[in-house]
């Protein structure tokens, strides 16, 4: 499998397309105007402990206060309790590990991660080697670990997590240094600064893609900004000399995102519907729940056995769920409901495919069993805001039900309004104003029913269209 790194840089936004084998599979953006904060260490005050559910508000000198659970808090085994971990006006360090979100403020943790090319660095964790699950083979997971406690001091503190990217290279002595002297400056900054102030920042989404998508499969990093080129060209000579040969400078006229069809692709990753070839389609609906992925099996009907039919159209479905799932950025809990299948053999190897399909995300993920029904219930850790998220908001008409009233609905509502209105006020008419589409029904289909509310309430009615109003709007003015 080949990989291909895409980067658009604008003044406004940055954005990362992870292509494999010419398929995009992953989408990053970066707005300028509304950064994300994970990963950012910040000096914060604990303003609230609440007992009652083990967590803490710590202001970190944002708009919202930060969320700290005990087991975030605790730096020792000795107590899980947030009352006897945290009191209120403490100044503590604490990490950003998830974005503010709606009403919600950013999740905070004191136990921090300082990542660098080969290595992650957790300074306030008890002294710990661990290795990147993706690296299987037990004689380099073996000879990593040796390689790092060769370069640590016995009196090292903190754990350290060695990298996917660490996999063959020979030493680890700069990475380790880096992440020494990174973390030297924090505690410097720490000792003066006031409280709410940042620390640390993560790398731009330009720079950190470089750092945590490369791998030894990427043969081609293309990037369509100069100045950002030159960035990376000094970034990659300083920590992965190997990438230099890969980066291009992208000078076509034509905006890359277009030239690649990742335009395109993203487009279809925020629609509701997504087709499959045979024929059938997958429908997501995500809420802040879950998520849940209907498979159908559409207009395709070409095997004998209907049998045969499901299980290649739920066969079909797993590739385009794994690459949706990846592109969409949907975590959480995920329902998928595939079609049922009556051979227990078909559901087995639909779950296989799943799990072999899902195995290239670099997110955890867990499956369960298909149950008797057809449901499979997943979860995937949440790393980031999925893209509907970051480009999308609520509809303003039907505030996020996917969903208006019918234009009868309306028409109904605005007759009980009539009734409230007219019988109990006085004045000689009463004005509705509403959307064409109402004002037309009432006019026409409805209009017997306005004669006889004009009778009951001796009031002329009249209707007017309101061109700025969407279907659910309307007004019943007396006068």
């Amino acid at each position: 499998m080949s990989q291909e790194l895409f980067i658009n840089v604008t003044d406004y936004v940055h954005r990362v397309a992870v292509v494999e084998d010419g398929v995009l599979q992953e989408i990053y953006i970066e707005s300028l105007q509304r950064k994300g904060l994970v990963g950012s260490i910040y000096k914060g005050k604990v303003v609230r402990i609440l007992p009652g559910i083990e967590s803490a508000f710590v202001d970190i000198g944002l708009e919202k206060t930060g969320f700290l659970h005990a087991s975030d808090a605790a730096l020792s085994d000795q107590s899980h309790s947030i009352s006897d971990i945290l009191e209120d006006g403490q100044s503590i360090i604490v990490q950003v590990i998830k974005d503010p979100l709606g009403n919600k403020g950013a999740r905070l943790s004191r136990h921090l991660s300082l990542p660098g090319r080969y290595l992650v660095y957790m300074p306030n964790s008890p002294f710990f080697i661990g290795v990147s699950q993706r690296i299987q083979e037990e004689a380099e997971v073996e000879r990593l670990k040796s390689l790092l406690q060769a370069q640590i001091l016995a009196s090292s503190l903190g754990g350290y997590i060695i990298r996917t990217a660490a996999e063959g290279v020979m030493s680890l002595a700069e990475d380790k240094m880096y992440l020494d002297r990174l973390w030297d400056l924090i505690q410097s900054k720490a000792k003066l600064a006031k409280q709410g102030t940042l620390l640390h920042a993560d790398l731009p989404l330009t720079l950190r893609s470089l750092r945590d998508l490369v791998k030894p499969k990427t043969h081609r990093i293309l990037l369509d900004n100069s100045i950002a080129y030159n960035e990376s060209v000094t970034f990659v000579h300083d920590f992965m000399p190997n990438t230099i040969k890969k980066l291009e400078l992208y000078k076509a006229p034509e905006p890359i995102f277009d030239r690649y069809g990742i335009e395109d692709e993203i487009e279809g990753a925020l629609s509701r519907k997504v087709s499959l070839r045979s024929g059938g389609y997958l429908v997501f609906d995500q809420t802040e729940a879950m998520t849940t992925i209907d498979v159908n099996t559409g207009g395709f009907v070409g095997y004998h056995q209907v049998d045969d039919t499901l299980f290649q159209t739920n066969l079909e479905a797993v590739d385009t769920i794994a690459r949706q799932i990846r592109l969409r950025n949907l975590g959480g809990m995920i329902i998928i409901d595939f079609i049922d299948m009556m051979n227990p053999d078909h559901r087995k190897q639909v779950l296989l495919a799943l799990e072999q399909a899902l195995a290239n995300d670099n997110t955890k993920t867990n499956i369960s069993d298909i149950s008797p029904l057809g449901l499979v219930q997943m979860t995937r850790k949440r790393t980031r805001d999925s893209l509907t998220h970051q480009l999308c908001e609520v509809c303003a008409v039907c505030q996020g039900r996917g969903k208006v009233k019918s234009i009868e609905t309306i028409c109904h509502e605005i007759f009980r309004a009539i009734s409230r209105v007219g019988v109990t006020s006085d004045g000689r008419m009463l004005l509705v104003l509403a959307s064409e589409a109402v004002v037309e029904r009432l006019l026409h289909e409805s209009s017997d029913i306005l004669n006889r509310f004009e009778t009951i309430i001796k009031k002329t009615i009249k209707c007017q269209v309101e061109n700025v109003y969407s279907q659910e709007q309307y007004d019943v003015i007396l006068r």
